[in-house]
C-alpha cells in the first residue's frame, strides 16, 4: 500500500521560496484509497498551496484535527467556504472546549478555535468526535486518542489552560488525537503537537497495537524541551528504532538541529511542499 503526505503549510519556506508560509500545520495524505486533510493551520492559506500544488480539496475523505488550537483549527472555516461539499469532520471528545494561555496581560489569552460545535451543526458537517482510546478509519488507518503519561520528564506546559464555568483550568489535552498508518514498512505516526509529549504518544501507540513504527511526521513540541528532555527524545527515538523522522512546526529550532544531528540518517527537513512517499 503507497503512502503520500504532502506539507501544505508548515512554519518554514519551502525549498524554492515559492508557497505561502505560517505558524502552523496541515498535511494531504494519500493512501488506501483515501484522501485525508490532517489539520488546517493559522489562516487557510493552506489552500491556497494547495492549488499550487496541485492538491484537490474537493475529493477529502476526512478532516482530521489534531487538538483545539488556533494555529491547527483556524483553516476549517475558509475550507467549508471552498469546498462543495465537506469532508467527515473527526476530532477528540473534548476538541470544542474553549481553548486559553497565560500572558503577562491581561492573564489569559483565548487561542483556541474561532468556531464552536453548533457552527459545524449549521453546516450540516458530519461530526465524529472521537471518544475512544483508537478507531480503524479503514485496515490500514487508525485514529490514536487517550495518551499514556508514561514519561518524567515530557510535563504539562503550565501556560495552556481550558476554560469551564467561569473557571480556568489546567489543560492536559485530553483532545489530542494522532493518526497511525500501517505500511509495508511499519507504521506511520502523524502528530500535530504532542503536547502530551511525543515519546507518550509513540509509547502508547507501540503499546496497543503491535507493529513496529518506522516514521514519525509533524510536530513534537520540543521547542520548549530542556536539555534533559531533548537527550531522553532522542534516545527513545533510538530505542524505539524509528527510521524516518520528518519533523517540524513546534519542534523548534534546536530540537530540529538536535535530531538532525544525533539521527542524521532517519532525519528529513520537513518543511512547507515536502513530499514524503512511503
Amino acid at each position: 500500500m503507497e503512502l503520500k503526505i504532502t506539507t501544505l503549510i508548515e512554519n518554514n519556506s519551502d525549498d524554492l521560496g515559492q508557497l505561502l508560509y505560517e505558524h502552523g500545520l496541515s498535511l494531504y495524505i494519500e493512501t488506501d484509497g483515501k484522501n485525508i486533510l490532517f489539520d488546517t493551520g493559522e489562516s487557510g492559506d493552506f489552500i491556497k498551496n494547495a492549488k499550487s500544488l496541485n492538491k484537490s480539496l474537493d475529493i477529502l475523505d476526512y478532516c482530521i484535527i489534531s487538538h483545539g488550537h488556533y494555529d491547527h483549527s483556524g483553516g476549517v472555516e475558509k475550507l467549508i467556504s471552498e469546498v462543495d461539499k465537506f469532508p467527515q469532520f473527526i476530532v477528540g471528545e473534548e476538541f470544542f472546549k474553549p481553548k486559553y494561555k497565560t500572558v503577562d496581560a491581561p492573564g489569559y489569552k483565548f487561542n483556541g478555535n474561532s468556531f464552536d460545535e453548533e457552527f459545524i451543526a449549521k453546516k450540516q458537517i458530519s461530526l465524529r468526535k472521537v471518544k475512544e482510546d483508537m478507531i480503524y478509519l479503514t485496515d490500514h488507518i487508525i485514529v490514536f486518542h487517550h495518551f499514556s503519561r508514561y514519561t518524567d520528564y515530557e510535563k504539562r506546559n503550565s501556560r495552556f489552560y481550558i476554560k469551564e464555568n467561569a473557571e480556568y483550568i489546567p489543560d492536559n489535552f485530553d483532545d489530542e488525537i494522532s493518526l497511525g498508518i500501517i505500511t509495508e514498512k511499519g507504521l506511520v505516526v502523524i502528530v500535530g503537537c504532542s503536547h502530551v509529549g511525543i515519546v507518550n504518544i509513540l509509547k502508547t501507540i507501540s503499546n496497543r497495537v503491535n507493529i513496529p513504527i518506522y516514521a514519525v511526521i509533524g510536530g513534537t513540541h520540543l521547542i520548549e524541551a530542556d536539555e534533559l528532555r531533548m537527550q531522553k527524545t532522542m534516545d527513545a527515538f533510538k530505542e524505539m528504532k524509528i527510521q524516518l523522522i520528518a519533523v517540524s512546526h513546534c519542534t523548534g529550532e534546536e530540537g530540529i538541529r538536535l535530531i538532525s544531528e544525533e539521527l542524521k540518517e532517519q532525519f528529513l527537513y520537513n518543511n512547507t511542499g515536502k513530499v514524503i512517499e512511503i
